[in-house]
């Protein structure tokens, strides 16, 4: 594996881990689902591993749902070899937006950084997206696929993001018009310029998804094409037995 820390300056992580968890019931009516275990190993354990393979060690981790158990979780294995900090969010749920905005002082000033979901299992090559992220110059850069989900994000011919579309509704939330729009999956491992933070107009809990929309009219947010690589949403009961045949290791 590239390191990354050395060959694209990226050292630091956050790992969202916050959330309810309400469609992962009843795992997540006694513990969070960041702890929901995937042959042996829970799902923070996983993403911890993936991001160390690329010499990621610093890793931010926010809390709220079970916040105790995830504490004491990562002092019990000592981070499974990562420097772990917690981002408490034990006082408001802030959703990935909010949350990142609320961790802000856990980064170092000036140096981009990662951003993953605890309940997605993936071996996306992360030296090709911050190649890809180089390349483009972009404030953030995010995995994205043609798999098939019930929202997408909308990009232009050169996978610059342009909107977002509720396949179920037809609600669509355009920020940049005129272009010929394509429809992509948000698969949610992304790149940020620290730089970011200087343009958060949010407070309060938002999603990422409402960031990225908000700086599309003015800022480059581009979307990466992944392929050949494994990914799964580990959002469902039902999903485990799936993860687990793909991530059996």
């Amino acid at each position: 594996m590239t390191n990354i820390s050395s060959t694209f300056g990226v050292s630091q992580a956050m790992i969202f881990c916050a959330g309810l968890g309400t469609r992962f019931k009843p795992w997540t009516d006694q513990h969070p689902k960041a702890l929901a275990i995937i042959n042996g190993k829970s799902l923070l354990q996983r993403n911890v591993e993936y991001l160390l393979q690329y010499g990621i060690k610093d890793i931010i981790v926010n809390v709220h749902h079970f916040a105790d158990q995830i504490e004491a979780a990562v002092k019990q294995y000592n981070g499974w070899g990562a420097n772990i900090v917690i981002s408490d969010e034990r006082s408001e749920v802030l959703e990935t937006g909010g949350g990142l905005l609320h961790a802000k002082h856990l980064f170092r000033r000036g140096e981009r950084f990662i951003t993953c979901n605890a309940d997605i299992l993936t071996d996306l090559k992360m030296d090709q997206l911050l190649t890809f992220h180089e390349q483009q110059a972009p404030l953030i850069s995010f995995a994205i696929s043609d798999r098939k989900t019930s929202r997408n994000l909308l990009f232009d011919e050169n996978n610059i993001l342009c909107g977002w579309r509720n396949n179920s509704t037809g609600e669509e939330r355009i920020a940049v018009s005129g272009k010929q729009l394509f429809p992509k999956a948000y698969d949610c491992v992304a790149v940020f310029e620290y730089g970011v933070f200087d343009h958060i107009r949010f407070t309060g809990k938002f999603s990422l998804i409402d960031l990225y929309l908000d700086l599309a009219p003015h800022h480059k947010i581009m979307g990466f094409e992944h392929h050949d690589d494994r990914w799964i949403d580990v959002g469902k009961p039902e999903s485990v037995p799936i993860a687990e045949s793909m991530f059996n290791e």
